[in-house]
């Protein structure tokens, strides 16, 4: 435990509180409502990985930013989230990929709905799924060790403090 004061607490939970508002409201809340209304407007859906690419993308740039202007201890829960962020990312982003593949195969390479559908749920639906049940967790701890002035251990073997 580190001896930071409750403002410093409050700004090192920042980055988890939007980190979880992305994962909880945008891939689960918003992912149902848009599956609802996706016979109607399939392209609805596109929605979520546009909006998570944007919050992830401030993410990363605010991180970068903390290492200049942020004390040590929010410093590292940006950092902390931004390595949490960069392979959500990437997941997202394989997510995008499986999408293009099924539409690829599903109109030019002659697939079938069924293995089409099957094939965008087992490669990106489920696996993204998966990292969002995850990241919910350790995004929820992290955001109970920033309120009690904790870092975990390799976040602070990665930036040591220096002052």
């Amino acid at each position: 435990m580190y001896d930071v004061d409750d403002e410093q607490k409050k700004r090192a939970k920042q980055p988890h509180e939007l980190f979880l508002i992305n994962l909880i409201f945008n891939h689960v809340l918003v992912f149902v409502a848009a599956l609802g209304l996706a016979r109607s407007m399939p392209w609805l859906l596109l929605v979520v990985p546009l909006i998570s690419i944007g919050i992830l993308s401030y993410t990363l740039w605010r991180a970068k930013r903390s290492l200049a202007v942020d004390s040590w201890f929010v410093m590292c829960h940006w950092q902390l989230c931004a390595v949490r962020s960069r392979r959500f990312l990437l997941v997202v982003f394989l997510l995008l990929l499986a999408f293009a593949l099924g539409w690829v195969g599903y109109h030019y390479w002659g697939l079938e709905k069924i293995p089409t559908l099957a094939m965008i749920s087992g490669l990106g639906i489920l696996p993204t799924m998966v990292t969002v049940l995850v990241l919910v967790i350790l995004e929820s701890d992290a955001l109970h060790q920033a309120s009690n002035g904790r870092l975990p251990a390799w976040v602070t073997e990665k930036f040591p403090n220096t002052n």
